[in-house]
């Protein structure tokens, strides 16, 4: 099983996430930040779906992988500023 964390941190001036070093596009508040994190994270939950994968790596290059669905993803999003 896969697991994915999402954190909620600061980020240019604003709020944002980050997974595995890359940041999400920057929010305002950290509520928004928080509740793009939940809506990622549950999207990502999903299984049984052959689907693309696009993200941003943490060197800021954009990968595409394939997802088979067959692979169940854990995912957890960790906020220490609550």
């Amino acid at each position: 099983m896969t697991r994915i964390v999402y954190e909620v941190v600061p980020h240019d001036g604003g709020w944002a996430y980050r997974q595995n070093g890359a940041f999400s596009e920057a929010f305002s508040s950290h509520a928004e930040a928080l509740e793009a994190a939940r809506i990622v994270a549950t999207a990502q939950m999903k299984a049984g779906e052959a689907k693309q994968i696009v993200y941003q790596d943490s060197k800021g290059v954009w990968r595409r992988e394939f997802d088979d669905g067959s692979d169940p993803i854990e995912t957890e999003i960790e906020d220490r500023f609550a």
